[in-house]
């Protein structure tokens, strides 16, 4: 007896019905009809490129020929956008490479681009003689840093290492820079199904931020402006820093003066400056405060404490230069942890948050629909330059 394969050959649109051939598994490739049953199906709910629903879709391709951005880019943003949206969904069917090409006057080669790129995030799919279409629910993330340091590096690969497999995330850099927050902010706005922002001290961006939905925000690393109902993931740089010092009291008196290195450049919270004056003066410490990072003199019974890693180096360079040991001569305390800081001199001492779970639960808001309000943990970590 012959043997047959059944195939879907053809999804009818706007329809469930099917046309059902059978093959004689034996033919070659250019396999002959034996005869065909148009059968009508119940349910049609499996999901996969050879079960796509063929739905047209009027979706508009946001193209200016006048604009910076490359017309590939523009391509994907406005895909992203129309998913973000629910304009198009799982098994939706894209326009195809010709009509665009046509419609907005754009090279194969653009398209082909915009949709290769697509394809390698997992956003869209491809079917042969079918086109493309969306091939699974995807979020896409905005995840906005101010600087990358060591210690974001950390925080990004977390972050990266916990998304969800259907989670895409698009990583900018504003650099304390007012103009770079508001313009990359006004363009993402309506594009990403979440956003995760560091803000900075700036009497503009809480106004910046407020084109964004909330329930959809989430303000990480420091909750400043943050209002009552913000989405926050921040750490504590003020009283978790005192009581961090408290912790290292039996060292740091030792020395006969505690200098922290608050360099003019830095954009590290005011709190820390604060409640270190406030710790020392509690615990009678002498200490004092330096901003001009070319008035830095490291000389022994000192012990200092930076939250710039910049003047770490310069502490480590005089330190070498004058023949001062780290640990016995001259005390060193830094700020923030990141992964080569136990291995220097053997081992700095610091205060720091889990970066770590900073960016783990940052993915964790990404991936899903929470809320979140958590202020992560800042500890102190003694090692031998302290």
């Amino acid at each position: 007896m012959p043997e047959f394969l059944i195939c879907i050959y053809e999804v009818l649109p706007n329809s469930r019905s099917v046309l059902i051939i059978l093959t004689n598994a034996h033919l070659s490739l250019n396999f002959f009809p034996i005869f065909g049953i148009l059968k009508k199906i119940p349910t049609f709910d499996q999901t996969g490129p050879e079960h796509f629903r063929m739905k047209k879709n009027n979706i508009t391709l946001n193209i200016n020929a006048a604009s910076d951005i490359p017309k590939f880019r523009q391509i994907i943003d406005s895909i992203n956008h129309a998913i973000a949206e629910k304009k198009l969904n799982h098994g939706d069917v894209l326009p195809s490479v010709n009509f665009i090409c046509k419609e907005y006057k754009l090279s194969r080669d653009t398209v082909f681009k915009a949709y290769a790129l697509l394809k390698e995030q997992g956003v869209i799919e491809s079917v042969p003689n079918k086109g493309y279409f969306v091939s699974k629910e995807t979020r896409r993330v905005f995840l906005f840093l101010d600087t990358f340091k060591a210690y974001k590096e950390v925080l990004y690969g977390q972050f990266n290492k916990n998304l969800a497999q259907n989670t895409i995330a698009d990583v900018h850099f504003h650099h304390y820079n007012i103009d770079v927050f508001r313009k990359l902010v006004q363009e993402s706005v309506g594009k990403y199904s979440k956003y995760i922002i560091m803000p900075f001290d700036h009497p503009e961006v809480i106004e910046i931020l407020s084109e964004l939905p909330k329930e959809n925000l989430l303000l990480i690393d420091w909750n400043i402006g943050a209002a009552n109902d913000n989405n926050v993931l921040f750490q504590d740089f003020g009283q978790s820093v005192y009581d961090a010092l408290e912790g290292a009291t039996h060292l740091i008196s030792k020395y006969k003066e505690f200098i922290l290195l608050y360099p003019e450049f830095t954009d590290h919270p005011i709190d820390t400056l604060e409640f270190f004056e406030q710790y020392c003066r509690d615990n009678k410490i002498n200490y004092s405060i330096q901003r001009n990072p070319d008035e830095l003199n490291v000389s022994g019974e000192k012990a200092f404490f930076t939250v710039s890693d910049r003047m770490l180096g310069k502490i480590l360079e005089q330190c070498k230069s004058k023949k001062l040991e780290p640990g016995q001569d001259v005390g060193i305390l830094s700020y923030n942890e990141t992964p080569m800081k136990k291995f220097i001199h053997r081992g700095i001492s610091v205060i720091s948050t889990d970066f770590h779970q900073l960016g783990s639960k940052a993915a964790e808001f990404a991936s899903s629909d929470m809320k979140l309000k958590l202020c992560v943990p800042t500890s102190l970590i003694i090692r031998e330059s302290l």
